[in-house]
């Protein structure tokens, strides 16, 4: 048997202003932008440059009680993790972009990692695995 992960909802605020800043900040990849009429909503997926199983959908919150979720969707503790296999040349690209991080890089015996904020405010961890923990 073989199971995974392929969406992650992310509850955001505006669908333009979420796809913009993942594109242009973070490099991401605009896989689908559909409008669904039944529900009157957009189908927004994105993906990670080089992601096959791991995407994102991004989901404009409809209620006030989406809306108080905006930005902190898991009490304040790092959301997501994004694996790169260059962390000093995202790190310093998201830098230059202007991705705020709120932990500096560094290093473990599991990989070199540093927490940035998204738009939002949701924190995610850049890092790089180390080739031992890559493999598990």
């Amino acid at each position: 048997m073989k199971q995974s992960l392929g969406l992650v909802s992310l509850v955001v605020r505006d669908y333009d202003e979420a796809i913009a800043w993942f594109v242009d900040k973070l490099g991401f990849v605009l896989i689908e932008d559909t409008f669904v009429p039944e529900q009157a909503k957009r189908w927004v997926v994105i993906s990670p440059p080089g992601a096959s199983e791991s995407r994102l959908l991004l989901a404009q919150a409809s209620t006030p009680e989406q809306e108080s979720r905006i930005g902190n969707q898991t009490g304040g503790r790092v959301f997501l993790f994004l694996y790169t296999d260059d962390f000093w040349r995202d790190y310093e690209r998201y830098r230059q972009n202007g991705v705020e991080f709120v932990r500096p890089p560094v290093p473990h015996p599991y990989g070199t990692v540093a927490v940035f904020r998204d738009l939002y405010g949701n924190s995610w961890d850049l890092l790089q695995p180390t080739e031992q923990n890559l493999s598990q």
